[in-house]
């Protein structure tokens, strides 16, 4: 899940907690909205996380280079 997708959950679970008054009967909807929020921040938080760890790398995309640095002494 990316970060658009969560902040589209988060969204979509924003309307249906305090924006919808439609009933179904089986459904809570607030709690369908409440549901779908926490899975947006959660998706949200792993996806901080790993952008977070990818950003150590050198060269970007699918590379599994680290930058090292080499310093010589004279």
């Amino acid at each position: 899940m990316g970060i658009g997708t969560s902040i589209l959950l988060i969204a979509v679970g924003a309307i249906l907690k305090f924006a919808v008054t439609t009933s179904i009967s089986g459904i809570e909807l607030a709690t369908v909205g409440v549901i779908l929020m926490v899975v947006g921040v959660i998706g949200l938080l792993i996806s901080l996380f790993f952008l977070s760890q990818r950003g150590d790398r050198v060269g970007g995309g699918d590379s599994v280079v680290r930058e090292t640095r080499v310093r010589d002494r004279y």
